[in-house]
């Protein structure tokens, strides 16, 4: 197929001016305040599908937020290559660790980025891996180089659970029928070590709540004598690990699937300097269960943590109260063959064997989903890897993923294809946190490969 580097250098400005537009509204699907930009997101993206070719595009009603669809069926008798993306956002908070507002976009020059980068909330999760696709797409349509049939399911709600694609997953099999599910909405290595990946971890997130009395009370009339529930939280989170920073949770690792030697020394292959690693954390050490390594904690192995914790008086001054009540928010990654149901159960029972009396426990469960590991020598693996070796000049390497995308085995289960992961974002763009940004040469190499899938997938399905 003929070259996409002269389509988009001639396009390269519009290409990030679409983007930035979208990266402008603030599409937070966890925050009903911001319900009316979530929705003008998806009319947002409805209106770019069709500008790029798309021959039916529509707005799908779910129980929440809205799933925009699109296609372009060129000839049943070739194959059919579903995107999925989506167009919901992450929280920004805390704002004040923001360099500059997060849904003001701005381009900025980074060691990492020396083309610039884009930094705004969404701009590599997902907004400009999803908006890549979009743009492959109208480049495949407008040169007339579309080798196959296309279809697009872009969902608003993939921050907060995924809790209504199951839902119409059911409703829509027809529809969405395809030979593979193509996703961007992970990373890759390096910008010159490109990388599929091929495992991802599922997850178990809940809430937890202790109380104690039954009002706020004196600390120095009441110290000592009755239960802290902040303390006492402390404590029960802390009893989650054992010195080895192994979990604690009887039954947690009974299903978790042990890597071979040989696996784990092909997983060492991958370029990794620690000390790198380190600086880029601005920290002295790194930490972890005992007996691996660290890219072997933050992708083969299950992990708990606490992603918040709250309680009592958190104002200016001094306020001497203890609390009624203290909070935490805790998500569990977890690997094969773990269930994430299993594990909430496990969890709940374990966590409220923690407390002592004068409290009372609460676990409430939010979402979770199932680890995935995809096979390498599958055809639209194959497809992928020349993919890359067109665009890169060189093989990528397989790569295990410590994220969670739960919808990846949810579609194998309901609409029994494969699904094949190719992410253009770096561990270095802050996903999740502030400053998230995405690198301008990136999302142009990612628009530049994703032509060449379409174009190997087709020719390997003959």
């Amino acid at each position: 197929m003929n070259s996409a580097k002269s389509y988009i250098e001639e396009n390269k400005d519009r290409f990030l001016n679409e983007l930035i537009d979208l990266l402008k509204i603030p599409s937070i699907s966890a925050d009903p305040a911001y319900k009316k930009d979530v929705i003008a997101a998806s009319e947002l993206v409805k209106k770019r599908l069709q500008d790029a070719g798309c021959a039916h595009i529509e707005i799908c009603e779910t129980p929440g937020f809205p799933i925009v669809y699109g296609e372009k069926i060129i000839d049943k008798n070739l194959p059919t290559i579903l995107v999925y993306g989506h167009y919901d956002v992450q929280p920004p908070d805390p704002l004040d660790l923001w360099n500059s507002p997060p849904f003001e976009p701005v381009i900025k020059k980074t060691e990492i980025h020396p083309q610039g980068a884009i930094f705004a909330r969404g701009s590599c999760d997902d907004k400009g891996q999803m908006y890549m696709h979009v743009k492959a797409m109208e480049y495949m349509t407008k040169t007339n180089q579309l080798p196959c049939n296309v279809k697009f399911m872009i969902e608003g709600e993939e921050e907060v659970g995924s809790a209504s694609l199951g839902w119409f997953l059911e409703r829509n099999r027809e529809k969405l029928a395809n030979d593979v599910i193509l996703i961007s909405d992970t990373g890759m290595i390096a910008p010159d070590v490109p990388s599929i990946t091929t495992g991802l971890r599922g997850l178990s997130y809940v809430e937890v709540e202790v109380t104690g009395s039954n009002r706020d009370l004196h600390s120095g009339l009441y110290g000592g004598a009755v239960a802290n529930p902040i303390n006492v939280l402390a404590k029960m989170i802390a009893a989650l690990h054992d010195e080895n920073n192994h979990i604690t949770i009887p039954g947690f690792y009974d299903n978790v699937v042990e890597l071979s030697k040989a696996e784990r020394t092909k997983m060492a292959e991958a370029p990794f300097h620690l000390d790198n690693y380190k600086k880029a954390l601005n920290i002295e050490a790194v930490y972890g269960e005992k007996g691996y390594t660290t890219n072997e904690r933050n992708s083969i192995r299950p992990t708990l943590d606490v992603n918040g914790i709250w309680g009592g008086y958190t104002g200016e001054g001094a306020k001497t109260v203890i609390a009624t009540k203290a909070f935490a928010k805790i998500s569990m990654r977890l690997v094969p063959d773990q269930n994430w149901k299993e594990i909430t159960e496990l969890f709940t029972k374990h966590f409220e064997s923690l407390a002592p009396k004068g409290v009372t426990v609460k676990v409430t469960p939010h979402h979770g989903g199932t680890a995935y590991v995809t096979p390498i020598n599958s055809m639209e693996y194959r497809a992928a890897e020349k993919a890359y070796e067109a665009t890169f000049g060189k093989t990528p390497i397989p790569q295990r993923s410590g994220g969670s995308i739960p919808i990846v085995a949810l579609f194998e289960k309901e609409l029994q294809s494969k699904s094949i992961l190719m992410g253009f974002g770096l561990d270095s763009d802050a996903i999740h946190s502030p400053n998230e940004h995405f690198g301008i040469w990136n999302y142009l190499k990612g628009i530049e490969t994703i032509p060449q899938f379409y174009h190997y997938f087709t020719e390997m399905s003959k």
